[in-house]
């Protein structure tokens, strides 16, 4: 019988710790606000002390961000998995599909949007927010257009389509959540993002 060497176990413990914080810490940033937390609600509500947090992030910004990546990975593996089945015969499924991969999550919109404006305070942070938000576009953008490329269009501007998609998401996810009992404000969403691809797309023949 094998057994875990000590290392091993401190790096699945570490883990294990780390993933506990952070899912405390989205749990404390949603109810109290994020200017409002602090990381004692976050330890007290993962049952670690402060030293367990401290070996782990330098700062709340700092677990914000870490949460931050750790959702957009898993969120541009999901888009790119369903932009990956668009076909030239159902463009809008793929649209649908790709929708359903981007949830509009109250807590995680709340979230969001408190450290958005904390960041926009903070010169160094905000420039931190620009770079991620452009490195996720650069990510999921190639997805986008080889999959546009596969229904007969391309493409003109790859910057604007970038940002005229991600206006759309932030857009309309405000009002999914403000009236999220509404199929008519879902179906306008979904609308919505198929006038963009086209608006920023030719056909190719």
């Amino acid at each position: 019988m094998t057994t875990a060497t000590p290392s091993k176990r401190v790096t699945t413990r570490r883990a294990r710790t780390r993933r506990r914080l952070l899912d405390s810490a989205l749990d404390v940033f949603a109810e109290e606000g994020f200017g409002r937390s602090t990381v004692e609600q976050i330890c007290e509500r993962a049952g670690y002390t402060r030293g367990a947090f401290y070996s782990n992030f330098t700062s709340l910004d700092e677990l914000f961000l870490a949460m931050w990546e750790e959702r957009s990975t898993r969120l541009l593996a999901d888009v790119r998995a369903a932009l990956d089945e668009v076909s030239a015969a159902a463009p809008e499924d793929a649209v649908r599909a790709a929708l359903r991969a981007i949830p509009v999550d109250d807590a995680w919109y709340r979230v969001t949007a408190e450290f958005t404006a904390h960041a926009l305070r903070n010169p160094a942070l905000r420039r931190v927010m620009a770079a991620r938000e452009r490195a996720i576009q650069d990510a999921v953008l190639p997805a986008v257009v080889e999959a546009l490329g596969r229904t007969g269009r391309r493409v003109t501007d790859e910057d604007a389509l970038g940002q005229a998609l991600v206006a759309v998401h932030d857009g309309t996810a405000v009002q999914v959540l403000l009236d999220p009992g509404s199929e008519a404000v879902r179906a306008r969403r979904e609308a919505l993002f198929l006038h963009v691809l086209q608006a920023y797309s030719t056909a190719t023949s």
